[in-house]
């Protein structure tokens, strides 16, 4: 059954399938030790899977790192308990009436966790340092809303020229290019939180250590031992904290699933995911919690490397896959299979679902996979189809994916593929240059609006990583961020992708979904359907 929700009231871009809360003391999960006046403490322990690969804002632009920031930093606005961007740092904002202008006011309580107050300078130096050109930081595209922030970004403007700007202390002044309807959900996303502008110019490094890490969220780092675990405690700073209930967060970082459920099952951990192998019994358990995310896994082409410079042949391979199967046997924990790139739950502005509305536009077909890769071969003039591997990043789930895409290319089209496993750092690093054939991808919404996923495969993005490049698709989504007729909109969305589906630099698998397992003392752990798992509200009984 196809789940929708209004993804026009959620914001903010990646794979948390990882992510897992849990609590614990005294070997006990869900417990509670020592603290002031003899009270118990409130200690929840949760798994990040990993090291982050940087807590600050606009680097650590991945599910192992936006976690964390996400409960130790905080922007303009942040999601609340129903998905919906409400007042954060900014407690009121007014809008001009042609929507290209925004106006906050911050909070007067708006403090850091060192007791510096959080000021509309600390916003501007953020964004600017987000958009400096000689980062080359990835989520620098979300700003492009901005006036003046592309040019600045790709290095043909000024940073005086981009439309920020701090009128005093805790006045806050943003011009946009064109009326963005999304714009408070976008501004829910990390790489939009500000930065202690006085702390990192004494230190740069500010965020690579729990001593000089400075923090504005619900939470503040206590200790960080890198690659094992990182301590939080309750930030008593933060303009909010009597909401805050949880006295420590406990990170683990175990990359393996199995020693995750292993955890799970002995009381060191509180939530975890389902390991492969255990989903079809897990998926009865009293303890499994769903909820809807708004992502996919898929497969990129490197459509610069033989055999897949032939259109007929990628298409081939995308058809060869039984996404159904992947669903079911492959991943087993409830997901819907892939039939575009856009997950189901994006509303149109006629009360439709996008995915709905536009379609299959890849079909599950051997017969007809077959076909095409004899066309292709044949317009290629090879006898013998080039050698094929496919690469993926280091974990037992990739390497399960990879297998079953492996089967299903042999059984039927006859492709004999190559796994590759790489590293996941080193995997990340070099895809961008382009440097395997085929692999596995993913992609988790940064915020809440169907251009979020196709923007990612423009010309320029940093997110296409194919080689492929199509003038209409560019200009599509370029004219749907300065049209404010929603329906024609969407209607330039529809058709972009489209094209996305007809060229075929990319095979769509399945859309993902938050599966996992809870124990039942913890109450209130968001996950938020674009990925962030949030703790402001969380609780233990």
């Amino acid at each position: 059954m196809k789940r929708n929700w209004k993804l026009s009231i959620i914001a903010c871009l990646a794979a948390l399938v990882l992510l897992l809360s849990a609590c614990t003391a005294n070997n006990s999960a869900g417990g509670s030790g020592d603290g002031e006046d003899g009270e118990d403490k409130k200690i929840l322990r949760l798994n990040n899977g990993q090291e982050p690969t940087s807590l600050d804002p606009p680097e650590g632009f991945d599910s192992a790192s936006w976690v964390m920031v996400n409960n130790l930093m905080e922007g303009l606005t942040r999601l609340d308990e129903s998905h919906q961007p409400q007042a954060a740092m900014a407690e009121s904002w007014e809008v001009s009436d042609d929507g290209k202008e925004y106006i906050f006011k911050l909070r007067d309580d708006a403090k850091w966790s060192n007791g510096d107050d959080v000021t509309a300078s600390d916003f501007v130096y953020a964004w600017k340092h987000m958009l400096d050109p000689e980062q080359a930081y990835q989520p620098a595209f979300l700003a492009y809303v901005i006036e003046g922030a592309e040019a600045y970004n790709s290095g043909e403007g000024s940073a005086d020229d981009v439309g920020i700007e701090a009128v005093d202390e805790k006045t806050f002044k943003v011009t946009l290019t064109a009326p963005t309807g999304y714009f408070l959900n976008l501004l829910t996303n990390p790489a939009f939180f500000p930065v202690n502008e006085k702390v990192a110019d004494e230190n740069p490094e500010w965020f690579a250590e729990a001593d000089t890490y400075v923090s504005n969220g619900p939470f503040k780092i206590d200790s960080w031992s890198h690659d094992k675990e990182l301590i939080m405690v309750k930030n008593p700073e933060y303009w909010d904290a009597d909401t805050v209930k949880l006295d420590q967060v406990n990170w683990a970082m175990v990359a393996d699933r199995n020693t995750e459920y292993q955890m799970y099952q002995s009381g060191d951990l509180d939530r975890s995911s389902i390991p492969a192998d255990n989903a079809k019994e897990l998926m009865e358990s009293e303890e499994l919690v769903t909820e809807v995310q708004a992502g996919d896994q898929f497969l990129r082409f490197n459509v610069q490397k033989e055999p897949f410079t032939n259109e007929k042949i990628r298409k081939a391979f995308a058809m060869a896959m039984n996404r159904d199967d992947i669903v079911e046997f492959v991943r087993g924990i409830g997901e819907q299979p892939a039939r575009g790139f856009v997950p189901y739950g994006f509303e149109t502005p006629g009360g439709g679902d996008f995915r709905e509305e536009n379609g299959d536009l890849v079909q599950d077909d051997v017969a007809e996979a077959k076909k095409l890769l004899e066309e292709g071969m044949a317009e290629e003039g090879w006898d013998e189809l080039p050698a094929v591997t496919l690469t993926y990043g280091t974990n037992t789930e990739n390497e399960r994916l990879a297998e079953g895409v492996q089967s299903m290319l042999s059984e039927n089209l006859g492709v004999d593929v190559e796994l590759q496993t790489v590293e996941s750092s080193v995997f990340s690093e070099e895809q961008t240059k382009l440097v395997y054939q085929l692999f596995r991808g993913s992609f988790l919404a940064d915020y809440g609006d169907p251009v979020n996923f196709l923007e990612s495969f423009t010309t320029e993005s940093s997110s296409n990583r194919t080689g492929w490049s199509n003038e209409e698709y560019d200009k599509l989504i370029a004219d749907s961020k300065t049209q404010t007729d929603e329906a024609k909109r969407f209607e330039m969305l529809m058709e972009a992708e489209k094209i996305l589906m007809d060229e075929m630099p990319i095979v769509p698998l399945h859309f993902y979904q938050h599966v996992y397992l809870q124990k039942t003392n913890v109450k209130n752990v968001i996950m938020h359907p674009v990925g962030y798992l949030e703790l402001k509200w969380a609780d233990i009984e």
